[in-house]
């Protein structure tokens, strides 16, 4: 059976009484996680970027944290502040995903809407999302984790529209065929487009809802077709057989600005208690870990794209500075650190790759003159098996910009207007 068949009953099926309340509760705490992190890259230079090219596309669409424009960019920009830090949730499986990327394009189509709808779609596009990434991988392919961000995020606006079966399925089609995704974004030296990337897919997202919710057309068999997605990846439809509302609950929060498969390494180096100068230093993690993270370039970092999918620099600047935030990149090409990444070896363990991504576990390694110093994370702060608490969620939120009262209204946002969730 046609996939965009199977999604398009899913999405037009579920209503905003199927979610449980800690479901609900979960969509919560990533829409004040998803504001915040949008709120501390507002002055990136990405953003800045953009922010030229807003005159040119005017709009009535949201924009987070005030104003708007044409429907295009404004979800190209909201998505791009979520994204930029590498600072928002994560799920992992056979294929990585960030989905509160998405929550950047409904907020920005979200204008006479309500919370309530907001919820309700992130929580079809979380179930969406997380679902193709259990069913195939595309980063081993060469392809990008954003091709599946695009589906999900494009059933997640058209239930924010409403649209119909037939709509729904031609916006998914529009959405996918012309716009695949290469896995060059993260290899080797990351630039801009590491945030880019989302922000493009999410942009697509919501341009071809808005195309399809007009009556526009697009190919049929967008997944089984001779021409279509299998042709790049076979996927598992067993994994849609029995949608559910719950897939949000197995997706993590981030504590550390730091690419996911970093979280466990800034524990143990925060944790770790040892004594003496440093002669060596050996992370043992699992082989996404060690892709991902400790590549060629990744060992000589020179800007922040970078540096946060540098296991070396992200290892090395926390053992220095005794913290990891986001001052932390303002270090790229220091000394001290540039030296201590030199005594670092990243290197696989077979039985943390067994066990991934069910724990995402590393050992760090301290070898000084006063002796052989270990500290083993198996799964960090915020992955959904240890996950984050409201107060450390709020924390956060405030440590990144966010005031108390902010937060608080944004806990009860189920029939407050988007227009006012998006500028707190």
């Amino acid at each position: 059976m046609e996939l965009a068949e199977i999604l398009a009953e899913y999405v037009s099926s579920v209503n905003y009484d199927d979610l449980k309340e800690k479901e609900i509760h979960e969509a919560k705490r990533r829409i004040i996680d998803s504001l915040a992190v949008a709120k501390a890259s507002i002055n990136s230079e990405p953003a800045k970027i953009v922010r030229t090219l807003l005159p040119s596309y005017p709009g009535d669409f949201l924009l987070l944290w005030g104003g708007n424009a044409s429907p295009d960019i404004a979800s190209f920009y909201n998505t791009l502040l979520i994204r930029y830090l590498d600072f928002n949730d994560t799920y992992l499986s056979l294929e990585p995903l960030h989905p509160s990327d998405m929550i950047g394009g409904l907020l920005a189509l979200g204008k006479g809407k309500l919370g309530k709808d907001i919820i309700l779609s992130i929580v079809v596009g979380y179930e969406i999302g997380t679902r193709l990434c259990d069913s195939t991988s595309l980063r081993k392919r060469g392809f990008d984790h954003v091709n599946f961000l695009e589906v999900a995020a494009t059933a997640a606006a058209s239930k924010l529209l409403n649209l119909k079966k037939e709509a729904i399925y031609n916006a998914i089609s529009i959405a996918l065929i012309p716009h695949i995704a290469l896995r060059q974004t993260r290899s080797g030296k990351l630039s801009m487009w590491k945030a880019g990337a989302a922000a493009e897919a999410v942009r697509n997202a919501v341009f071809s809802t808005l195309l399809a919710s007009k009556g526009f057309t697009g190919p049929v068999n967008p997944f089984s077709g001779n021409m279509g997605f299998k042709l790049i990846a076979d996927i598992d439809i067993s994994n849609f057989e029995r949608m559910s509302t719950s897939k949000i609950l197995e997706t993590s929060l981030k504590k550390y600005p730091v690419e996911y498969h970093g979280e466990a390494a800034v524990e143990a180096a925060l944790s770790i208690e040892y004594q003496g100068e440093i002669r060596k230093i050996y992370i043992q993690t699992y082989e996404a870990g060690v892709s991902i993270l400790a590549d060629k370039e990744k060992w000589n970092p020179d800007n922040k794209e970078t540096a946060d999918h540098s296991l070396p620099f992200i290892v090395a600047s926390t053992l220095l500075t005794k913290k990891m935030w986001l001052e932390n990149y303002s270090m790229i090409g220091d000394n001290q650190i540039r030296e201590l990444m030199d005594k670092i070896e990243v290197m696989e363990k077979e039985e943390y790759t067994k066990v991934y991504p069910r724990e995402l576990p590393i050992k760090l390694i301290i070898i000084t003159d006063k002796g052989r110093f270990e500290k083993e994370i198996r799964s960090p702060r915020g992955y959904y098996n240890n996950p984050m608490t409201d107060k450390e969620v709020e924390e956060k939120a405030i440590k990144l910009g966010m005031n108390e009262k902010q937060i608080s209204k944004l806990w009860e946002i189920d029939n407050m207007k988007v227009e006012e969730i998006v500028n707190p």
